[in-house]
């Protein structure tokens, strides 16, 4: 049986504070910031859900499996405040890719659960991160 692994990422005020510094996307600090440990896979492209501002603090919780190739394949909400939010996040995550998990040296599909808070960003542009 496949242990279900979560992509985490909890995003404190100093990592916000990197982004506006460094003027790196939000994308590209959650990239930077999974956890990367065997058997997890690991993002290595995201796209951000389109939401609206009144989804601020809501939380989408999927689960799916990253096959061997790196791509999410049957994609479930988990549980989502709003139907419309959830299928958002689910058209965006359809679109990441991730480095697969190994196992003895080879690719393997992998079950995953994916929390995603929806958060106000202090610079502009699309809203989400990944929590534990």
């Amino acid at each position: 049986m496949k242990a279900v692994n979560k992509l985490v990422l909890l995003v404190l005020a100093g990592a916000l504070a990197s982004v506006v510094a460094s003027a790196a996307t939000p994308e590209r600090v959650y990239l930077e910031s999974c956890r990367k440990a065997p058997g997890v896979p690991v993002p290595l492209r995201v796209v951000t859900p389109l939401v609206g501002p009144e989804f601020i603090g809501a939380t989408v919780q999927l689960q799916f499996v990253v096959d061997a190739q790196g791509r999410p394949a049957g994609i479930s909400i988990v549980s989502s405040p709003d139907r419309e939010l959830g299928l958002q996040v689910v058209e965006a995550v359809k679109q990441w890719r991730f480095q697969p998990a190994e196992f003895e040296g080879k690719p393997v599909a992998t079950k995953v659960a994916l929390p995603v808070n929806i958060i106000e960003q202090a610079v502009p542009g699309p809203r989400y991160v990944a929590s534990r």
